[in-house]
């Protein structure tokens, strides 16, 4: 995995029912779990082959009192934790875990935008061997969105403390644009205006499966529900955004046969 400031370089899931969500995501996206020691929680690794790709935990208690939901957290990588955590405050940007160290681990704060949607920031304590995977790659994570209310004044956040530049913009119609961002050579997400019945700003993470309609069953057969899609994406992919059966959103994206 990338550990260069702006990458993404985890994902998470905090989850009111480890059990049940490691048989869900096994099911959907083939992942298989393996518990991983960390001081004071239960916290498990999803894996796609012998690759950790995404982490897995209950939604801590001082989280869940605040009202917390189960949420997927995207972890994006910087040179310096603390410094970015203080470039937030100044950009407009709040705090929701100050800087923290997960022993032999690395360093980690949670933020959020100006308008609030949620992010981590991270740092290895040691550097990571790279595992970049191609798009599309079954198991992984293959694309990161978000919905904004305004999804221009939310890029100049991000480009200001990531570094992300913008790619390819899409007009969508009645929808707005869907922009691009880049990190290094390749995009690696995109933003928008959210659409009005969405309650609040968030990110949404794509995971790459095979069928995007044999995944869609999966995703009913296993207690999910599909809220959008399935919609065709340029390069010939589809995509799926949905809930899990605890209610944290996700999407899929895959191929057609």
């Amino acid at each position: 995995m990338s550990t260069s400031h702006g990458s993404f370089v985890w994902h998470e899931l905090m989850t009111s029912d480890p059990a049940a969500a490691r048989t869900f995501y096994g099911d959907v996206v083939g992942w298989t779990a393996q518990a991983s020691p960390v001081p004071g929680m239960d916290y498990w690794m999803f894996k796609a082959g012998e690759t950790p790709v995404c982490g897995l935990m209950k939604v801590p208690e001082e989280a869940k009192a605040q009202g917390a939901r189960p949420t997927w957290v995207g972890y994006v990588g910087v040179d310096d934790v603390d410094a970015a955590t203080e470039k937030t405050k100044k950009l407009g940007g709040m705090v929701y875990r100050p800087p923290a160290d997960i022993p032999q681990v690395g360093r980690f704060s949670i933020i959020g935008d100006p308008q609030r949607a949620m992010i981590a920031l991270f740092k290895f304590a040691n550097p990571m061997p790279s595992d970049e995977a191609p798009m599309g790659t079954p198991g992984r994570v293959g694309w990161n969105e978000l919905y904004a209310v305004d999804w221009e004044k939310a890029f100049g956040f991000y480009s200001e403390l990531f570094g992300w530049r913008k790619d390819q913009a899409m007009d969508m119609g009645g929808m707005g644009t869907y922009q691009l961002f880049a990190h290094g050579d390749h995009a690696i997400g995109g933003m928008m205006n959210k659409p009005e019945q969405m309650p609040m700003p968030c990110w949404t993470y794509y995971f790459s499966v095979g069928n995007i309609d044999a995944a869609i069953e999966r995703v009913k057969a296993g207690g999910g529900q599909i809220t959008n899609g399935p919609m065709e994406v340029p390069g010939g992919a589809w995509i799926v955004q949905a809930l899990d059966p605890q209610g944290a959103m996700f999407a899929l994206l895959g191929k057609r046969a």
